[in-house]
């Protein structure tokens, strides 16, 4: 599906800065519409009640992984008229909703394998200079917090905001769920709940999809042109689907002079902070009572749940810290 707009997957070449290089024409809105139908009949018939079947048998994990109770989600796919599909948000431990504001994210590395002159810092004036032999440090991810706080992104924050903003068609199917579980939404926030909600996001953007695509204009323009400044600073914030993905970059003579990145994973698999808190995922799985030492799977199923990317989260380099190639996009 990907492959018809995008020219190819992964890596799709049909994306570019202004657009796509891609034309929609009515051949492929209905070779995608076909295919994606394909995939909602699964998502109804196949993986969500499998995701419920496995609920049902394993209701002790809506105790198990909790972690910081804290959500946060940028929001992402833009609507008409300056919407979006998932607005951003914040949700307290006491399931209240509260407004995001980009300014107030920060990142430490105390415990990251960076110098600490870089830590505290919002990612509009952060550094990344690596330190590999740092005392106590013990991550390559940095540890990024709002309001000074742990928060955590993905399905289960975007599906926990829609779920308190009364949403019509997320709000009804999460009641459902509950009801048929026998849980309430604070048990949202554990292992089961992360699995559910990734259920009914994958179903809500599925069905939300259909529209999307039947409203493609082929007529329309497909790139917007633009004019490279000479200085400037900018930030792109979005949800992807593990959680809040963010690049702040700022150029000076037409050229890139700073970027910065925070990735999901970095979000919810960060280290400890300079105050000595743990990142999400790491007090999920703090206090866990294991079965086997050997086989620890709660140990094993917590983490899944989140779906880490750890590839994605760290900043990498050779042994001795020597660049391994450079690169001129003209």
């Amino acid at each position: 599906m990907l492959a018809i707009f995008g020219g190819r997957m992964p890596h799709n070449i049909g994306i570019v800065p202004g657009g796509v290089t891609e034309k929609p024409t009515e051949d492929k809105m209905t070779n995608f519409l076909s295919r994606l139908n394909e995939i909602r009949s699964f998502i109804d018939n196949s993986y969500i009640p499998d995701v419920l079947n496995v609920a049902k048998a394993y209701k002790d994990y809506f105790a198990i992984g909790i972690g910081c109770r804290r959500m946060l989600s940028y929001g992402g796919f833009e609507l008409p008229a300056g919407k979006r599909l998932f607005q951003p948000a914040t949700v307290s431990e006491d399931l209240r909703l509260g407004d995001f504001d980009m300014k107030k994210i920060t990142e430490y590395v105390k415990y990251s394998w960076y110098a600490d002159s870089t830590s505290g810092k919002n990612p509009a004036q952060g550094e990344t200079v690596p330190e590999p032999e740092k005392k106590d440090a013990y991550s390559f991810i940095k540890a990024p917090r709002y309001q000074d706080q742990v928060y955590e992104g993905g399905p289960i924050a975007r599906i926990l905001i829609k779920y308190l903003q009364q949403d019509k068609a997320v709000k009804p199917a999460v009641d459902n769920i509950l009801a048929d579980l026998g849980a309430g939404p604070r048990d949202l926030v554990s292992v089961i709940g992360r699995h559910a909600a990734r259920a009914l996001e994958t179903k809500l953007i599925a069905d939300t999809m259909v529209d999307w695509v039947q409203g493609l204009d082929p007529d329309g323009p497909i790139f917007t042109d633009y004019t490279l400044p000479d200085k400037a600073e900018g930030a792109g914030l979005t949800d992807a689907p593990r959680g809040n993905l963010g690049h702040w970059i700022s150029i000076k003579d037409k050229k890139v002079s700073r970027y910065q990145i925070i990735t999901p994973t970095a979000w919810n698999a960060s280290p400890k902070d300079d105050k000595g808190r743990p990142g999400p995922v790491e007090q999920a799985v703090i206090g866990t009572k294991v079965k086997d030492k050997d086989n620890p799977f709660e140990i094993v199923r917590i983490i899944r749940a989140y779906d880490p990317c750890l590839a994605c989260s760290v900043h990498l380099m050779t042994p001795k810290g020597a660049k391994t190639g450079e690169f001129e996009v003209v």
